[in-house]
């Protein structure tokens, strides 16, 4: 019932109180239910049976419930049956209740013992509250109004010292600007911010103090102040960057919190410190040369004004304008050093300190070292831009060639500190400097070709005279590949292979220096001296050596000039002219220097266009394959030069000899179909196409009438091929990977069959240089048809040999004053023991009639020869030996291994092969055999027809 009371709401009480007041069992019926005998199994479904409506929480009437069951006719069994059922209900609950109420007894117990204990400490505490307040009344009544006075005075002592501090406080507030002003004009910004930070946290404590409005005001002005200072500060590192001054301004930065601020800011100063620059070089030149200080150019637009420079300044400022630009690119170098260098420090320091704050620190040092890194590529960027601008503004093609390669030098050395700044490969610069390089090098290959046949066709072929030690490193077109070598000299003509470390232009110059203060007259300084000192054996050798250069009146004014170029104005040939070499009076042609190299005027000069041809490369390597197979059509036209003077002979190539190999034959064709113009004039009716394949082509040249190749008393040599192998290593390096095939393939099908001239050139001067007419004459005159063996030869053996005795004395005589190397000495002695010999042949097949003893008499004849002849040459073995003997032995075959020696032998002329048959005719060959054999020698001869 108690749970029942518990959870029924309170109007519902009343109605439960009628029912407890009559159904709640005292103690006396608490112990009768707990003695009566139970069963708890039948008390539990008694609970159970009873309706879930009683046990409900919400408030309802249980008489009226009881009441609203009852049937409509009632019956007294039943009810009395349903009072029964309800009672033992009751009785159930009851007991049930009784039970949980006996079973908490000790609880309850305990817990009115502990309502006591706590009824008693609420006493004492009462008492000692009593206690308290009687003695607090006992003191207040001891206390005297002085001592309280006291006490206030002493509070409003120390108010005052308060008030008197902030007063102190507020009066250096009031003099900080004085201090500010003087820390910004010593460039102190850390510490004038630091100060400025200070005194306003120090304003923010004593805000509530009137004067102090003001001042916080004035401070925050004043912070604004320094940081446009600080912005003008950050704008003078892009042009001269000093580490101290760098330095506190990023401190000041710093401490402002503003670090990535400062990176933009500065970004934008160097991008507009580039603009600035360029423009303020370009407008002073501008305006020197225009003799005026008209404001009408500061208002033209950079690339206008670019247009108004004049040539003659026109390098002057292109150098200006790339020092100035390295100056702002160096700044930024040094700028991201001075930041990889922090970071380093700042890492170490943040490791052995504390870590509060690193995350920030880490993303604003990530963030610069990002923005530093884009920046390079931009910054080169505008530089590129700015550059090409002032390249376009001016055609380089009015410019001399040295000039030109003076501007080519200085685009190469600013695109080498391009790469190096950011690693870029300078595409714009490239692509605009190798559009006008290739249009200037065309027009000027073009007259250099020209110049060249000039030459060639002006050419005496005479020895020019330079030291024995000459090399083409001497010559002032080639200074550049040995001061590629010396450490003063720019990086940009270093080559690649020089040294494992390589030192760049910005650690070179970080400190000190420009890589573009180079002197434009510095090519004035270098001097030649590639002529040969006094070498002569005796005053009358000298003089009959100028006595012969006098003798010779009819040289071309060409020659004794320097080539001016009509177009360009260069002067790239340096000939050596008859009035020079008697105006030096210690020259000579080195005529006892066994080691002087062979060379002409025209070699030397196209050497130098080589040298020239070469510096335009190793400066513009983008453009090497171009300016190499410019070379290389000069190194085809002098080949095919000297092959069309002295080695092109028709009665050559029917000797059968071989003289002019495949590989000579298969080049001299590609020259003259690529590069030679056959054709004398135009035709008019050509097409465009045609016109301008002519335009590439060059006519072929033509020998000076002052060359007389009649004359056996001239020797002619090559020495031009040897050079171009000697550079081949310098040409490799320079020229692209992809286009080395075409440097190769030059090298093994040109250069390399240079040498393979010699043996057509240096056969006619063999023919001149033996009387082989007179010979033919002398053996015509001999008697063959002898009975008996002679034991004398015939005097056109002795004749001959004195012919070659000659020959010996006039090489000897030629080799004092030129140097004849050994190739060709064996060359010349080679071709004139073959010619001999096969004249020998020529000689014998005249025979009319020949006897066994006439043949013996050749065989003694021909011995005596090679006998005396091997003591005149070095040369083994004699070239041609078994085509004579072989000749004189076939005398003695007969028929059948005559007519089998005839096919196997076609190396003889049918002439020859028709006079051996008709000359065993009725010795050991009848006529039936005659005409089998001569039948054969016809089908032989019949293809070759």
């Amino acid at each position: 019932l108690q749970r029942l009371k518990d959870h029924l709401p309170p109007e519902s009480l009343g109605d439960l109180g009628a029912i407890e007041s009559l159904r709640v069992p005292g103690k006396e019926e608490f112990r009768e239910l707990r003695e009566q005998p139970s069963d708890p199994q039948a008390e539990q479904e008694l609970i159970n049976s009873i309706e879930q409506v009683y046990f409900s929480t919400d408030s309802f009437d249980i008489v009226k419930y009881e009441l609203e069951k009852l049937p409509p006719v009632l019956n007294l069994q039943e009810l009395e049956e349903y009072r029964d059922k309800l009672k033992q209900q009751q009785a159930a609950v009851s007991k049930k209740v009784a039970d949980l109420i006996l079973e908490k007894q000790p609880a309850y117990v305990k817990e009115l013992e502990r309502v006591t204990s706590l009824q008693t400490g609420l006493q004492l505490a009462a008492v000692i509250c009593t206690n308290g307040r009687r003695h607090l009344n006992i003191a207040k009544e001891g206390f005297t109004q002085a001592s309280l006075g006291l006490l206030a005075n002493q509070r409003k002592r120390q108010l005052l010292i308060g008030l008197l501090k902030s007063l102190r406080t507020i009066k250096t507030l009031q003099r900080t600007d004085v201090r500010l002003s003087e820390m910004l004009e010593e460039e102190d910004y850390p510490g004038a911010i630091q100060l400025c930070l200070e005194c306003q946290k120090a304003a923010s404590t004593f805000k509530h103090y009137s004067c102090i409005s003001e001042l916080n005001s004035k401070l925050q002005d004043t912070l604004e102040q320094i940081e446009e200072q600080l912005d003008v500060a950050l704008s003078k590192i892009c042009k001269n960057f000093d580490i101290n001054h760098y330095t506190k301004v990023q401190q000041a930065y710093r401490l402002l919190g503003k670090t990535q601020t400062a990176m933009d800011q500065l970004h934008m100063h160097f991008t507009q410190a580039i603009h600035n620059t360029v423009f303020q070089v370009v407008l002073g030149y501008v305006e020197l040369c225009s003799g005026n200080t008209d404001t009408k150019f500061q208002k033209l637009q950079y690339k206008d004004l670019c247009t108004h420079v004049t040539p003659d300044s026109y390098i002057p400022c292109l150098a200006d304008l790339c020092k100035a630009l390295w100056e702002v690119m160096l700044s930024y170098y040094r700028t991201m050093e001075w930041h990889e260098k922090h970071d380093n420090e700042d890492t170490t320091s943040a490791s052995e300190g504390s870590n509060m704050g690193t995350e920030e620190t880490n993303f604003d040092r990530g963030y610069i070292k990002k923005k530093l890194e884009h920046g390079l590529t931009r910054i080169w960027q505008d530089v590129q831009l700015k550059v090409k601008t002032y390249l376009l503004g001016t055609d380089l093609s009015i410019f001399k060639y040295d000039d030109f390669i003076f501007v080519l030098d200085i685009i190469s050395r600013l695109m080498q500190v391009g790469e190096e700044f950011c690693g870029s490969k300078s595409e714009v610069l490239q692509e605009s400097i190798r559009k006008q390089s290739v249009n200037y090098f065309k027009n000027y290959h073009r007259t250099r070709l020209d110049e060249l046949r000039m030459f060639l066709e002006n050419e005496t072929w005479e020895l020019c005279p330079v030291k024995s030690n000459f090399s083409i490193l001497q010559l002032h077109e080639f200074k550049f590949m040995e001061q590629s070598r010396s450490p003063s000299v720019s990086p940009s003509k270093q080559p690649a292979s020089t040294s494992s470390k390589t030192v760049t232009l910005f650690e070179q110059y970080c400190s000190d220096g420009n890589p573009f203060e180079i002197q434009a007259n510095h090519k004035d300084e270098e001097t030649e001296d590639v002529l040969a000192s006094n070498g002569y054996e005796s005053d009358e050798q000298e003089k009959s050596a100028y006595q012969e250069y006098d003798s010779d009146s009819d040289v071309p004014e060409e020659l004794k000039r320097d080539y001016v170029d009509e177009q360009t104005g260069d002067a790239p040939v340096k000939s050596i002219s008859r009035e020079t070499l008697k105006s030096r009076k210690k020259s000579d042609y080195s005529l006892n220097k066994v080691n002087a190299p062979i060379l002409t005027n025209t070699t030397l000069n196209v050497i130098r266009l080589v040298g020239k041809y070469m510096q335009m490369m190793n400066i513009l390597k983008p453009i090497a394959f171009d300016v190499i197979h410019f070379m290389s059509q000069l190194f085809d036209y002098y080949l095919y030069a000297i092959y069309t003077f002295f080695g092109r002979n028709d009665s050559l190539e029917s000797t059968g000899l071989g003289l002019s190999s495949s590989r000579l034959r298969t080049t001299l064709n590609r020259i003259q179909e690529s590069l030679i113009d056959m054709e004398v004039s135009a035709d008019p009716s050509a097409t465009l196409t045609a016109a301008e394949e002519r335009k590439e082509k060059v006519p072929s040249p033509h020998l000076s009438h002052l060359v007389v190749l009649t004359s056996g008393d001239t020797l002619y040599g090559v020495f031009l091929a040897e050079q171009f192998e000697f550079l081949q290593p310098h040409l490799d390096a320079v020229m692209p990977a992809v286009k080395k095939p075409f440097l190769q393939q030059f090298y093994s099908q040109t250069v390399s069959t240079a040498s393979e001239l010699r043996k057509p050139i240096y056969w006619i001067v063999a023919g001149k240089a033996i009387d082989y007419e007179q010979m033919l004459l002398l053996m015509a005159n001999v008697k063959w048809d002898v009975k008996e063996i002679m034991s004398q030869h015939n005097i056109y053996v002795d004749a001959l040999l004195k012919e070659f005795e000659q020959f010996n004395r006039r090489l000897n005589e030629v080799s004092k004053r030129v140097r004849i190397p050994l190739p060709v000495s064996n060359i010349l002695w080679e071709h004139c023991i073959r010619l001999a010999n096969r004249t020998i042949v020529e000689g014998y097949a005249n025979v009319k009639k020949c006897s066994n003893e006439g043949r013996a008499l050749m065989q003694l004849d021909f011995q005596q020869f090679l006998m005396k002849l091997e003591k005149l040459t070095d040369i083994r073995p004699i070239p041609d030996k078994e085509f004579v003997e072989t000749y004189i032995k076939a005398y003695y075959l007969t028929e059948n291994d005559m007519e089998r020696w005839i096919k196997e032998h076609r190396e003889y002329s049918t002439k020859q092969l028709t006079n051996l048959v008709n000359v065993c005719l009725g010795s050991h060959i009848n006529k039936k055999a005659r005409q089998k054999l001569l039948a054969a020698i016809d089908d032989i001869d019949r293809p070759k027809r």
